[in-house]
């Protein structure tokens, strides 16, 4: 049968499938434009499952502010070429809109979820995997109760952070984003280290002042000095600020009577292991598999 080229054409600024493979759709589905489109999805379900299992270290970060909520996403390519690509930028922002216009609170509630005209996010994955080639991960996101005052900071999309305080002005909220982004602190205050913790590198620090053979009547001062010292660099309350070194995150809020209700810290491939792989290796390996 004859396939028309606004057909192809049509088919693909809808699917955004390359030429020949719209018009191998078309024929297979005897012109039935809906067919086609089914069976470009179910090839590029196909290609996508081939390539599931390789590493992605790369992507975007992305956060939303509406409905009452903030929402902070990170979904992962394998190459930052294709951290760049157009599709795979909309699929981000898509599914960062997605978090908050519906209740998910786990991966598997989202990747569940209906988007456009797909019946889920993993579909929708698989369909992006299929054109750009590389595997996809939507890593991990949250949603968070806007209670307070919501600030942001994204830098370079590859970092970012979202800050919620009680009292004061977006800007301060803002300012202490950007310090998060920057600062990487773990805890807002001390109380929120695990007492497990604590006592762990408490007595690392005692054994060590002990062997340095310091008086034994002096030693849990000095402990207590130096753990103080180690925690509060962790701690959000107690690093100095990013933009004013005279002044910690804590002297900052008291000016403007205020407190962190809820931080979030997102960077890029933060703890995914990448394989390295030796060139020599890889290029001898091809060579013996064409052998």
């Amino acid at each position: 049968m004859e396939i028309k080229a606004i057909d192809v054409k049509k088919l693909r600024e809808e699917t955004n499938a390359g030429m020949m493979d719209c018009k191998k759709a078309l024929l297979e589905s005897g012109g039935d434009f809906e067919k086609a489109k089914l069976l470009l999805r179910e090839k590029g379900q196909s290609k996508a499952d081939k390539k599931s299992g390789r590493t992605t270290a790369q992507g975007l970060v992305k956060v939303e502010i509406d409905n009452g909520h903030i929402s902070i996403l990170e979904v992962n390519c394998e190459t930052d070429f294709a951290a760049k690509d157009a599709l795979f930028d909309g699929f981000v922002n898509k599914v960062s809109k997605l978090i908050l216009s519906d209740s998910v609170d786990t991966l598997d509630q989202l990747n569940d979820q209906a988007i456009d005209d797909y019946a889920s996010v993993e579909d929708f994955r698989k369909y992006v995997v299929s054109k750009i080639g590389e595997n996809i991960t939507v890593r991990r996101f949250e949603r968070i109760p806007l209670k307070g005052i919501a600030g942001s900071y994204i830098h370079g999309n590859k970092i970012a952070s979202v800050v919620i305080i009680d009292n004061g002005t977006e800007q301060l909220a803002k300012d202490i984003a950007m310090h998060v982004a920057a600062s990487q602190p773990e805890y807002i205050k001390m109380s929120d280290i695990p007492k497990d913790e604590l006592n762990k590198e408490r007595s690392i620090l005692t054994k060590q002042v002990e062997d340095e053979g310091k008086p034994a009547e002096i030693v849990p001062k000095i402990v207590d000095g130096k753990l103080n010292k180690q925690f509060n660099s962790i701690t959000l309350m107690g690093q100095e600020f990013i933009k004013d070194p005279d002044l910690t995150v804590a002297q900052l809020l008291e000016k403007s009577a205020s407190s962190v209700v809820s931080f979030a810290r997102y960077e890029v491939g933060e703890g995914v292991e990448v394989e390295e792989v030796n060139f020599a290796d890889e290029v001898k390996a091809q060579v013996d598999a064409v052998n």
